[in-house]
């Protein structure tokens, strides 16, 4: 009794008294490792639907083309993980059927809103010197829409691609791409620190494709500004709700 007393005295001793204080110090300094990692980060890659932009982008086409709340709860559940992301692709286009005026009057009509924050954070990478990606499971059309008012190069944007008939109709979607399978945002990431000799990627969204990117990238911060996915939230290390808390670690140094 008398050595407890003694020990509580002591921070270090109380410590190994006490194995949650452990938990809790560790977790802090995972954190502190992340932010190390965004601060030194040589590329940034978003997500787009519900992380750089407000809404998603298929769950819009899909209302534009009637089929809204159907395609809408197949999104809920790809986000969530329980099925696999190309087959709730799959299902979701064979529902919508775009056709290719369809999507070019969607982005013209109902042009993507951006979220509050991302254009000053991209921004500010830029002017850090930060390359920054926009890899998604959306549409390219519309993601190219996203980059050129972000000044975000198209040749930085990794999205799915619509096919088209002759006459306009829709032909299905480029199933080679790696955005249109689980895990291929971490086959993006990994291609890129390939191509271009990055050492620190940080990939930051708001669903579990995203999250299933860390490794290869090195570093996940998860996004809730627009909707919060439950299981993102609970396992992310690193979880925001707006991008001025990013803004503002990097004003920080």
């Amino acid at each position: 009794m008398a050595q407890h007393r003694v020990q509580c005295g002591n921070l270090q001793n109380d410590l190994i008294l006490f194995p949650h204080n452990r938990k809790v110090l560790k977790r802090m300094s995972s954190l502190t490792e992340m932010k190390e990692i965004f601060h030194n980060a040589d590329a940034v890659c978003f997500d787009v639907d519900s992380t750089v932009i407000r809404e998603e982008g298929i769950d819009e086409l899909a209302k534009f083309c009637g089929v809204g709340d159907a395609v809408a709860e197949m999104t809920r559940r790809a986000m969530g993980g329980s099925v696999t992301f190309q087959a709730a692709l799959t299902a979701r286009l064979g529902l919508i059927r775009p056709s290719y005026e369809q999507v070019q009057k969607l982005i013209s009509e109902h042009p993507p809103q951006l979220t509050p924050g991302i254009r000053e954070l991209v921004s500010r990478l830029h002017q850090r010197g930060v390359q920054v990606f926009l890899v998604s499971g959306g549409f390219q059309s519309i993601v190219d829409h996203v980059a050129m008012q972000l000044n975000i190069p198209t040749a930085n944007v990794y999205a799915n691609r619509l096919k088209f008939y002759f006459n306009g109709e829709y032909a299905g979607f480029d199933e080679t791409q790696p955005t249109a399978e689980s895990g291929g945002k971490g086959k993006v990431i990994s291609y890129l620190k390939e191509q271009f000799q990055f050492k620190k990627v940080v990939m930051i969204g708001d669903g579990a494709t995203d999250m299933e990117a860390c490794p290869p990238a090195d570093c996940f911060i998860g996004f809730g500004g627009n909707v919060v996915r439950k299981q993102v939230k609970e396992k992310a290390k690193w979880y925001i709700t707006h991008f001025d808390e990013l803004l503002k670690e990097l004003e920080e140094r």
